[in-house]
């Protein structure tokens, strides 16, 4: 690990860009190779051939599963699935007009009151509290929407796998067998994603040996930020903006002209595609067709293609989700918690991997203020 105690005297990072701050075996991007691997898989094999259950397993414990193992995993998830009613009583009680994003971290402080182990931090204990945040975050999100829309939550199917139970807990009714895969997909292209920044709020505190409710916490407080969280649904609202196909690309120039941020695209590890757009560009393609309007994905493609031409930026993981999200009738605000619904996996996975190696995180700052001032007494200023 580099640190102030070891790197050139008077050197620092800006935004620690570049310094490697904690070893993990759980993810790793090569920006260069437009790579994403999770404990050693390619993304894009697991995209193709694994689950997200399955791959909740190969985040925390290093290895696939055996189908055995799957199965109780999958047991387990979907026996927690049910969250404490005292905790949705809360939420009713929430302004109608709250971020949903909001809701989810304050409902996710206040689930710790009802679990007599919260603060147990052992690998038993806290594999059984990562269960319960994993499980119930689809709840959670999909619960607190129905809510501020006047509805009842929909009681959890307890025989659906996360993707598909989200989904019918969201709109009352089951997903077709390809929303449910594509969804499931879409959490597994989520799931973690290195040292990023909510992930690296997760770990220092858990680093100071806080609870794992209290970590990830602080991880959604984190991913509320627009310079981490929101940027799909930012894309969606340019591309509602934008209306048509034929407008794509005089915006997309006038608003290059202008200096304005098109979000989507470029990323700060990525120098080529982002391996997760690559699934995520079929998948808007796939939903448009589905549903009989592929406007959505043409006039994402026309900016893809305008952006590219006119500043060299690939698309990242947030472009073309947003589409496959609108097309699967999913609010536009919901896209930053269901961004938190599969991380919940990765940030659970990187406490339990701190927690097992634990060095309080503790970095310096380079000092740039001044020395040597004589206090002048309050009279005299």
């Amino acid at each position: 690990m580099t640190t102030k105690a070891n790197a050139p005297a008077g050197t620092s990072a800006a935004g620690l860009r570049g310094v490697a701050a904690a070893t993990s075996s759980i993810s790793d991007v090569n920006g260069e190779k437009g790579e994403l691997i999770y404990q050693g898989y390619n993304i894009h094999d697991l995209a193709e051939h694994s689950t997200f259950e399955e791959v909740i397993f190969l985040l925390w414990n290093k290895r696939l599963p055996t189908s055995s193992e799957l199965s109780a995993l999958e047991r387990s998830l979907r026996a927690a699935y049910e969250v404490p009613g005292e905790v949705i009583a809360l939420i009713k009680q929430f302004p109608r007009d709250t971020d949903p994003i909001d809701v989810l971290r304050t409902a996710v402080s206040a689930m710790e009151f009802y679990d007599r182990d919260a603060r147990n931090i052992s690998r038993e204990a806290s594999v059984k509290t990562a269960i319960k945040l994993t499980a119930q975050f689809s709840t959670l999100v999909a619960g607190a929407d129905r809510i501020r829309r006047g509805l009842e939550p929909v009681p959890p199917a307890g025989l659906l796998n996360i993707a598909a139970n989200f989904l019918y807990q969201l709109k009352g009714e089951r997903p077709s067998e390809r929303d449910a895969r594509i969804f499931d997909v879409c959490l597994i292209l989520h799931a973690d994603h290195e040292l990023n920044a909510s992930t690296f709020t997760a770990r220092v505190v858990a680093g100071t040996l806080a609870d794992m409710y209290a970590a990830v916490t602080a991880a959604i407080g984190a991913l509320s930020g627009p310079l981490h969280g929101g940027a799909n649904t930012n894309v969606m609202k340019t591309l509602l903006e934008i209306g048509a196909v034929e407008n794509a690309e005089p915006y997309i120039k006038k608003a290059l002209a202008e200096k304005r941020k098109i979000m989507g695209f470029g990323h700060a590890v990525y120098k080529t595609e982002d391996p997760r757009a690559t699934h995520l560009r079929k998948f808007s393609k796939e939903t448009g067709e589905a549903a009989g309007d592929s406007k959505w994905y043409e006039m994402s493609r026309k900016v893809e293609e305008v952006i590219m031409r006119e500043k060299g930026l690939f698309p990242n993981v947030d472009f073309y989700s947003a589409s496959t999200y609108y097309m699967m009738g999913i609010p536009l605000d919901l896209y930053t918690p269901i961004f938190a619904v599969s991380r919940i996996s990765g940030w659970t996975g990187h406490i339990l991997e701190q927690y097992a190696d634990n060095k309080l995180i503790r970095p310096r700052a380079e000092y740039v203020g001044q020395r040597d001032l004589t206090y002048i007494p309050i009279e005299q200023r």
